[in-house]
């Protein structure tokens, strides 16, 4: 039986601004079945992928992306923000509503010509991915694929990953 996930998520109106619907995996998450169903869809996504190495970015992408690398017996890599990789990195920025935003890798995360599946909880606007990815590739790894619990369509981040397949179990 397929299990609807819309079921699982909390929609929050007017957070974290006025006129956003904030849609929080928070319910999906507390729920065991309901996580490892999910879980289960992205990890079958990444075997038909040939996925080598999970990358997420801070934080949700970290709650997608290890029990995936788990399932799958492959290593996690985190992308994180300025500060918090204690050894060498590469650095990508990205375009945020108001500024720009940095995401970081260390420079050993990914081997060169690694099948990697960039993951993260939500697809907005494409920025974070877009910037995870070239963190990958600019370390020789070959994004195969990327994998959301939740894409938010009428902010048109499909469109910045255009060239990538992206797998999302829920729409909005």
């Amino acid at each position: 039986m397929a299990i609807d996930f819309t079921k699982y998520i909390a929609s929050v109106p007017d957070y974290p601004e006025k006129g956003v619907v904030f849609r929080d995996i928070s319910p999906l998450m507390a729920d065991g079945e309901a996580f490892h169903a999910a879980t289960d869809q992205i990890v079958q996504y990444a075997k038909d992928k040939g996925v080598e190495m999970i990358v997420g970015p801070e934080a949700r992408g970290f709650i997608v992306g290890c029990p995936v690398a788990y399932e799958l017996n492959v290593g996690f890599a985190p992308a994180r923000k300025e500060g918090k990789l204690p050894r060498a990195t590469v650095k990508a920025s990205y375009n945020l509503e108001y500024g720009t935003s940095s995401l970081y890798l260390h420079q050993d995360a990914i081997k060169p010509g690694q099948r990697v599946l960039v993951t993260d909880d939500l697809l907005a606007t494409g920025g974070t991915i877009g910037a995870t990815i070239k963190l990958v590739e600019d370390l020789g790894g070959i994004v195969v694929g990327t994998a959301f619990l939740i894409e938010l369509k009428d902010l048109h981040g499909r469109d910045q990953l255009q060239g990538y397949d992206v797998f999302s179990l829920m729409t909005y």
